[in-house]
């Protein structure tokens, strides 16, 4: 398995280990053991599946409070996946990361808690996994507009397909502080030395 940067430090690119053959592939989705050994939090509380069609555009959503981190990944299809940094406080407030997702890449995404996240499917159908850190709840959903003119989010379709939900959601500058989360520095962990 491995780890690859992105423009956003906590979100990560995973690429798995994939074992294949004429016949096809295997891979693990998720071990927890090896995930946590590379950073990933080993709580996951739900799984969740969506399948769109082409030119479907789903986000960009997030939960507050009661956030959830997700590792996403693309069962069947093709997408373009997009995290944006909404964490009042943070260096990097508003900026955004995307890459493809693919059946044939098998990348998976990792996102932490207090980024929104959507996607495009650009292929003709997507069936896409969530794991997350925490449950769906209905009361805290939350979202922002996919279009928001100061993201300036390079969607690889004009005119996607949006529910009415995602019509209407506001553009980051429009929403309250106290509605988004809060950023919060990674702790800085100090080894013991050893004796000498």
């Amino acid at each position: 398995m491995k780890i690859i940067p992105t423009e956003l430090p906590e979100i990560k690119l995973i690429e798995p280990r994939v074992h294949a053959d004429e016949r096809g592939f295997v891979m693990e989705a998720w071990n927890e053991p090896r995930y946590g050994e590379m950073g990933l939090p080993t709580s996951m509380l739900q799984d969740s599946l969506s399948w769109s069609r082409r030119g479907v555009l789903r986000g960009l959503h997030f939960q507050n409070p009661a956030p959830q981190g997700k590792l996403v990944y693309v069962v069947a299809g093709h997408i373009w996946d997009v995290a944006v940094d909404i964490r009042v406080g943070s260096p990097r407030f508003g900026q955004w990361m995307a890459c493809e997702l693919s059946i044939d890449n098998r990348r998976q995404l990792y996102i932490p808690e207090g980024f929104a996240h959507g996607f495009v499917v650009l292929s003709a159908t997507a069936l896409v996994a969530y794991k997350c850190t925490d449950v769906y709840r209905p009361n805290c959903q939350a979202g922002l507009a996919w279009n928001d003119p100061q993201l300036d989010i390079r969607w690889p379709v004009a005119n996607p397909i949006l529910s009415t939900q995602d019509e209407q959601q506001p553009r980051l500058a429009d929403i309250p502080a106290e509605s988004l989360p809060e950023y919060e520095p990674a702790e800085i962990q100090v080894m013991p030395r050893r004796a000498a």
